[in-house]
C-alpha cells in the first residue's frame, strides 16, 4: 500500500509540534477508565499487569502503551472508550515494570521486546479463542509491535495493527531527543526512567541492578549503561541498530497503518521510509502536523477517533 495523504490538519493555535505534544500529554486530561485487572505470572518467574475492557462482545485490540506509560496514560484513557463505543473491546498490556509496581526480573522492557508482544497475543488468542483480534502502539510500544509484525510475517495472530509516532529508527531519536528544545522531553523521560529503575533497585537488592545516576544525562547514556546490558545487548548503539522497526517494514504481511507527523519533536523526518519499504500490506501517513502522539484539533482528540475508524476499515477489510 502507499504512502497516503491525511486529513488532518490542526487549529490554528496548535500547530506548533511542542504544543501538540504538551498539550496532548499533560493538558487535555480524558476520563479515567473502568476496566477489569489481572496480574499474569510468566513463565521466566516475573509478571504482566493487564487491563480488559468490560464489553464482552466485539474485536480485540490489544494496546500497546509508550515509554513510562500506562493505562492512566491521556492516549490510553482518550482512546479507550472510543474503541469501545466503536464496538471493540481494548485490552492494554502494561510493560514489565510499568503498573505502579517492580517487576521481579533484572530486565525490564525496551522498544524491541517483540517477545513480550508475542506472549499477550498469544496470551488473548488462549484467552478469546477465534475472536479476532488487532494492536494498536503508541510511540516505544508502537516500533515494538511494528517489530513482532515484521518478525513473524504472514505468521502474526492479528487481523490488522496500527502504529502511532513510532521511533522507527532508534539513534535518530536518540540524537533528536539530545538537541534544541527537545532535550526538555529527555529530561523528563529521563527523571521518570532513573525513579523507576532507582525504586526497583531499593525493592530487589539482589538483581545488583546498575545504579542511574544523574551522570546518565541522556537517552544514550541510559541505554548504553541500563539498558543494553539488561536485555543482552553490547550497547545502546547494538540496541538501537537490532531493534528499530524501519529494516522490519518489509516483511509486514499483516494490514498495517503507521501512523507519524513530519514534524515529531522525538525524532526526525529522516526516519521515514520511502514507498519501496513499506510491504503491501503497509500504509504509512504523514500528516505536516502533529507533534509526538498528539494530533489534536482545538481541544477534541482527533487521533482516538482517528484509530477507531483506521481499525474500523481494517475490521470490515477483514470481513471481506
Amino acid at each position: 500500500m502507499p504512502i497516503i495523504q491525511s486529513t488532518y490538519t490542526p487549529s490554528r493555535w496548535l500547530s506548533n509540534p511542542h504544543l501538540q505534544t504538551i498539550v496532548a500529554s499533560q493538558l487535555l486530561r480524558p476520563a479515567a477508565v473502568q476496566t477489569d485487572h489481572e496480574r499474569i505470572e510468566l513463565p521466566d518467574g516475573d509478571f504482566i499487569d493487564v487491563n480488559l475492557s468490560q464489553q464482552s462482545q466485539g474485536e480485540l485490540v490489544a494496546i500497546f502503551h509508550g515509554l513510562a506509560g500506562s493505562v492512566n496514560s491521556n492516549y490510553i484513557r482518550g482512546v479507550w472508550r472510543t474503541l469501545e463505543l466503536a464496538g471493540f473491546r481494548p485490552m492494554l498490556m502494561h510493560w514489565r515494570g510499568c503498573s505502579g509496581e517492580p517487576n521481579r526480573l533484572p530486565r525490564a522492557y525496551h522498544s524491541g521486546a517483540s517477545d513480550d508482544v508475542q506472549w499477550f497475543i498469544r496470551f488473548l488468542q488462549q484467552r478469546f479463542g477465534d475472536t479476532p483480534r488487532y494492536a494498536l502502539g503508541y510511540s516505544l510500544g508502537a516500533n515494538a509491535l511494528l517489530k513482532y509484525l515484521g518478525e513473524n510475517g504472514s505468521n502474526a495472530l492479528l487481523s490488522g495493527a496500527m502504529a502511532v509516532s513510532p521511533p522507527l529508527v532508534l539513534q535518530e531519536g536518540a540524537n533528536k531527543l539530545n538537541s534544541g528544545v527537545s532535550r526538555l522531553y529527555q529530561a523528563h523521560l529521563l527523571r521518570l526512567m532513573r525513579r523507576h529503575h532507582e525504586n526497583k533497585r531499593q525493592i530487589y537488592p539482589e538483581l545488583n541492578l546498575p545504579p542511574a545516576t544523574r551522570r546518565l544525562d541522556s537517552l544514550w547514556k541510559f541505554d548504553d549503561a541500563i539498558t543494553a546490558p539488561l536485555h543482552g545487548f553490547a550497547d545502546a548503539r547494538e540496541y538501537y541498530e537490532r531493534c528499530s522497526a524501519r529494516q522490519f517494514l518489509p516483511a509486514i504481511r499483516t494490514p498495517t497503518h503507521i501512523l507519524c507527523a513530519h514534524d515529531d519533536p522525538f525524532f526526525t523526518p529522516q526516519i521515514l521510509p520511502e514507498a519501496a519499504e513499506l510491504s503491501a500490506e503497509t500504509t504509512l501517513e504523514i500528516p505536516q502536523a502533529g507533534g509526538h502522539v498528539g494530533f489534536l484539533q482545538g481541544r477534541q482528540r482527533w487521533l482516538d477517533t482517528h484509530v477507531a475508524e483506521v481499525l474500523s476499515s481494517l475490521r470490515e477489510r477483514a470481513a471481506h
